[in-house]
């Protein structure tokens, strides 16, 4: 480890007795430094701490290749190895009587967890393979307490939580309430209102005028028919539809689409 740009090793000298007892399951007993580093351990606990904080914040390589910066040897497997160590450490969490169940991707598209969090504390509890139901089903076999869970709309959720649980209360979470609403809203508005509603304005009854106008004049004066009029607002899109006029004609006329184009 670089400190002040200087290279610095941490040496420590520990004491290792040994029990003559031959009744004594223990045959050697090693002097221990609890709360600074651990049996056959290369760096202390601070340094572990600051390791894991650093990938969680960034990555296991990125977290890797900063520390090689500042002089410290370590691969982004070893940063791999603190964490999952870490991890296996921790307490197993206790959850109450209220939990919340909802899926997530690992990959999306292709594989699905289940989540489970404790309503009370609000921290995860779990994380489940899948989200067919089943590896929420096994969970639920071992925690008989839970009263109520919520969920989302997933009818594998509401089918293990039925079977496995079947007096719990079942409550749908805010977003899904919410879209719930939403659909009957629509299906309600759609049986009474038309699908497309006519207001009258002055534009339409100008746009109307112009289209009897042309229709009048799909003859020509020297007897050819015209192409018929196109549904644009007459105002607007004059030039347009002259153009379109002239191109229809070209093509009738036989023009190639490099003479119509020049």
């Amino acid at each position: 480890m670089l400190i002040l740009g200087k290279h610095v090793q941490l040496e420590l000298t520990s004491r290792e007795y040994y029990c003559d007892n031959e009744d004594c399951e223990t045959t050697t007993i090693a002097e221990s430094f609890n709360g600074f580093i651990n049996y056959y351990s290369r760096m202390t606990e601070r340094l572990e701490d600051f390791i894991c904080s650093l990938a969680l914040e960034t990555s296991c390589e990125g977290c890797a290749r900063i520390f090689k910066l500042i002089g410290i040897k370590i691969s982004g497997d070893t940063v791999i190895r603190l964490l999952i160590k870490r991890y296996e450490n921790q307490p197993e969490f206790q959850c109450g009587s209220v939990i919340g169940v909802d899926d997530f991707a690992f990959k999306k598209r292709y594989n699905y967890g289940t989540i489970i969090v404790d309503e009370a504390t609000h921290q995860p509890i779990t994380i489940l393979d899948g989200r067919d139901g089943k590896t929420l089903k096994e969970w639920l076999k071992n925690n008989q307490h839970v009263k109520v869970v919520i969920r989302d709309r997933a009818s594998a959720y509401a089918k293990a939580i039925s079977e496995e649980l079947p007096d719990a209360m079942q409550i749908a979470d805010r977003f899904h309430l919410h879209q719930n609403l939403l659909e009957a809203i629509k299906k309600a508005l759609n049986r009474e209102l038309p699908a497309t509603i006519k207001i009258p304005n002055e534009t339409l009854h100008k746009e109307n005028e112009y289209r009897k106008e042309h229709t009048q004049s799909d003859v020509s004066d020297s007897g050819k028919k015209m192409p018929p009029a196109v549904d644009n607002p007459p105002i607007l899109n004059q030039k347009r539809y002259q153009l379109i006029l002239q191109i229809q004609a070209f093509v009738e006329e036989g023009c190639s689409l490099r003479e119509i184009g020049r």
